[in-house]
C-alpha cells in the first residue's frame, strides 16, 4: 500500500504538470496544484493560482514538491526564459525548503545537447559547454539550483514528450504540416532519437516520488525511433500531409538563422524554422537510462500503445476535458 503523501505539483495548467497531478491523485495522494492559470481537469485537489516568476506565498507543509512549471519552447527572449525557468525554480525550491520536502525538478534532455549526433548520453550533470539555446541554458541553471538544495532532490529529464493532452510538441508539427512547411532533410543515415510518452513519464515520476529516488534520471520510451519516419507515420494516420519539401540541413539552418534574426527585430514571434527544431529532425540523440531502469524499473508502456491512445484523442478533437485525459498512465 502506497503511503498517502501531500505533494505540491507546479505547472498543473500545462501538459506535463497536469498529467502528473492527475496520475498522483489516481494513486491516492493529495495534490496541491500551483500554476499561472487554473489547473487542467482533475489535476489537483487544491488549486493555487500564482506565477512562480515571483516569490510564492507561504504554503505547505508538503512531503514532496514536483516542479513541472516551465517555459518549454524552442524560441523566445532570454529574459522570459530566465524568469520562468530560473526564478521559477528558485521560488519552488523555497517552498520545498520551508517544509523540508523532497524536491523533484522536471528538467529536459536538452541540457546535454550540442550540435550534431550524440549517442548513449549518460545520466550525469550537464556539461560545461555552450548550451544549444536559452531553453537549455535556463534548464541547466535550474538543475544547478536543484543540486545545491540541502534536502533530498531528484532531476527528471524527459525527452520529447508526446501523448494525450499534448499542447507543446505535436501541435507545432501539425501546424507546420498543414501549412506545407514541414521539411524532409537530406541525410545519409536517418536521425534516430528517444521520445517519451506522457504515460511513461507520469509512471516514472510517481515511482521516483513514492520510492524517494535521488539523483538524475532519463525518462524515455523503451527504444529509440527514426524521427522523420515516426512523425510521418503519425501524420499519415491522422490524415495530415507529411514533409512537403526536401532541403539540406545547412541550407535549412541558414534559413532558420535569417528567420530568427527577423523575429528578434520584430517582436519575438516563433519562426516556422528554428535551429533547435532542425537539430531535432537531423541529429541523432540517444540516451542511456540504465540508472532509471535500475531504480524505477523499465518503461512499461509500449510506444505503439501510447501512440494509439494519442491518435484516438487527437481524432476526437483533442479536448482538454476529454475523459481520455484521466487514463494517462493507466494500464493498457
Amino acid at each position: 500500500m502506497t503511503r498517502r503523501m501531500k505533494i505540491l505539483v507546479t505547472g498543473t495548467s500545462g501538459f506535463v504538470g497536469g498529467a502528473v497531478g492527475r496520475y498522483l491523485r489516481s494513486r491516492g495522494h493529495h495534490v496541491t496544484g500551483l500554476s499561472r492559470r487554473p489547473p487542467r481537469a482533475e489535476a489537483a485537489d487544491t488549486a493555487l493560482t500564482h506565477n512562480l516568476a515571483r516569490p510564492a506565498p507561504d504554503i505547505g507543509p508538503f512531503d514532496a514538491v514536483i516542479h513541472a512549471a516551465a517555459l518549454s519552447a524552442p524560441w523566445g527572449p532570454a529574459a522570459v526564459f530566465n524568469a520562468a525557468n530560473v526564478d521559477g525554480t528558485r521560488h519552488a525550491l523555497a517552498i520545498a525548503a520551508r517544509s523540508g520536502a523532497r524536491f523533484m525538478l522536471v528538467s529536459s534532455s536538452a541540457v546535454l545537447y550540442r550540435p550534431g549526433d550524440q549517442r548513449g548520453l549518460l545520466e550525469e550533470p550537464a556539461p560545461d559547454t555552450p548550451p544549444i539555446n536559452d531553453y537549455a541554458r535556463t534548464k541547466r541553471a535550474a538543475e544547478a539550483l536543484t543540486a545545491a538544495y540541502p534536502g533530498a532532490w531528484a532531476i527528471m529529464r524527459p525527452r520529447a514528450v508526446y501523448g494525450v493532452g499534448d499542447t507543446v510538441l505535436f501541435p507545432r508539427i501539425a501546424r507546420a504540416a498543414r501549412l506545407r512547411l514541414l521539411p524532409r532533410f537530406r541525410r545519409d543515415v536517418p536521425a534516430q532519437g528517444n521520445l517519451v510518452s506522457i504515460d511513461t513519464l507520469v509512471r516514472q515520476i510517481a515511482r521516483a516520488a513514492e520510492g524517494e529516488a535521488r539523483g538524475i534520471f532519463h525518462l524515455i520510451d523503451p527504444a529509440p525511433v527514426r524521427i522523420e519516419a515516426f512523425i510521418t507515420h503519425v501524420l499519415a494516420r491522422l490524415g495530415l500531409p507529411g514533409p512537403a519539401l526536401t532541403i539540406g540541413p545547412d541550407l535549412a539552418r541558414a534559413a532558420a538563422g535569417r528567420l530568427e534574426a527577423l523575429s528578434r527585430r520584430t517582436g519575438w514571434w516563433e519562426p516556422p524554422l528554428t535551429g533547435f527544431g532542425i537539430d531535432v529532425f537531423t541529429a541523432t540523440k540517444t540516451f542511456d537510462d540504465h540508472r532509471t531502469r535500475a531504480l524505477l524499473g523499465p518503461p512499461d508502456v509500449p510506444t505503439e500503445v501510447a501512440v494509439d491512445r494519442f491518435l484516438r484523442w487527437w481524432r476526437a478533437g483533442a479536448r482538454l476535458n476529454d475523459p481520455a485525459m484521466g487514463r494517462v498512465g493507466t494500464d493498457p
